[in-house]
């Protein structure tokens, strides 16, 4: 059960570093360019790789309304995975304790109805 959330991040984690590497290298690319080249068309460079990387920061933040449908689906599955389901023998001793409470409960509501209907009615020939 836990494993699977390790997994989950341990997945997360290796994309997130392979997105710094990509950046990495294409800042490095940038970088090593023959110094032959203006100065303009070396600054653009950094400045487009740093707005691909932008671009690609921006999208994976967006995702659709399906990939948010399914990264929801996902985590309840692994939410569902990490419950603690009660066994047989809890299941069955819960149950008998609702069912005791739900009358125990009814048995005092009907004796609190009793009491204010005959305190009405006694009201009611005090009047008459």
């Amino acid at each position: 059960m836990k494993f699977m959330a390790n997994k989950e991040r341990n997945k997360r984690s290796a994309r997130k570093a392979r997105a710094q590497e990509r950046a990495e290298r294409e800042i490095a690319q940038v970088d090593a360019t023959p110094t032959s080249q203006t100065k303009t068309a070396a600054a653009a460079q950094p400045q487009a790789a740093t707005k691909r990387v932008a671009k690609q920061a921006k999208a994976a933040k967006k995702p659709s309304f399906l990939g948010k449908s399914m990264s929801w689906f996902g985590d309840v599955r692994m939410e569902m995975r990490r419950v603690t389901w009660p066994t047989k023998g809890e299941l069955k001793n819960y149950s008998l304790g609702v069912l005791a409470m739900l009358v125990i409960f009814g048995i005092v509501l009907w004796a609190v109805d009793l009491g204010v209907v005959a305190v009405l009615s006694a009201y009611a020939e005090l009047g008459a």
